[in-house]
């Protein structure tokens, strides 16, 4: 770090024109949120079936009883020992916000393509209690943008991130959100993308304030697993990559 030391009414002075834009953030943020809940929807017309510690269960079980339901499209590869620190950096920070989704008519649920033994392993290392199926066999990482083909990950046309970004692998990751009426009905009503999961990781919006931000080589390269900060070796690369 190398700061500019000044006097208290010159800091005053810098921090009344940073919270000028601050609140045009603040501002446009809450118009862009209200644009998102007014997106149309798209009803769901596949019947997904999930594999849990249960037994099967449909995308409307789900919902556990609430009209609104946001998935985690965790990325955990069927066979693979690979375990993303990202989205395991955003599933930390459920536990807690779950609380009070349930008085807010949320549910919450991870989906990945892994069989729910595999699932289930890492569940238990990481100590989460979310609910969290196995997507295995059916069309659902496919159809909702966060699994490729080996075939479309050798052509390498951009697909993820609605067609925006190259980046292509087995699993990635992502956030969608879906409804249910009255009726029963399941309806698609958001999902993000790439850098698009970073307002569900609260540690960021900590970090973004202290004068070293993130301190990364790479894209969260500094991000472990929460069981694995012993190791302050270096990693190559971004998380994700």
């Amino acid at each position: 770090m190398q700061p500019n030391i000044v006097s208290r009414d010159e800091w005053l002075d810098a921090r009344k024109a940073l919270l000028a834009k601050e609140r045009e953030v603040t501002h446009l943020r809450d118009e862009v949120a209200a644009q998102r809940r007014a997106l149309p929807w798209v009803q769901v017309e596949t019947p997904y079936v999930f594999q849990s510690t249960s037994g099967p269960v449909t995308l409307a079980d789900l919902f556990d009883g609430r009209s609104q339901l946001l998935v985690q499209h965790f990325m955990l590869t069927p066979g693979k020992d690979h375990i993303c620190p990202g989205c395991s950096l955003m599933a930390d920070h459920v536990p807690g916000a779950s609380l009070h989704f349930k008085n807010a008519d949320l549910s919450f649920a991870a989906i990945s393509r892994a069989p729910i033994e595999q699932i289930e392993a890492v569940r238990t290392r990481m100590e989460w209690d979310f609910p969290w199926v196995s997507s295995g066999g059916t069309s659902f990482n496919y159809d909702f943008g966060v699994s490729y083909t080996s075939e479309q990950i050798a052509e390498g046309k951009p697909l993820y991130n609605f067609g925006t970004t190259s980046y292509l692998d087995e699993d990635v990751h992502g956030t969608s959100v879906f409804a249910k009426n009255e009726a029963g009905e399941v309806f698609h009503t958001y999902s993000t993308y790439a850098r698009g999961d970073e307002a569900f990781i609260g540690a960021f919006s900590f970090l973004d304030l202290v004068p070293k931000g993130r301190n990364e080589e790479g894209t969260m390269s500094w991000v472990r697993l929460h069981d694995e900060y012993e190791d302050t070796g270096s990693t190559d690369g971004d998380c994700c990559g």
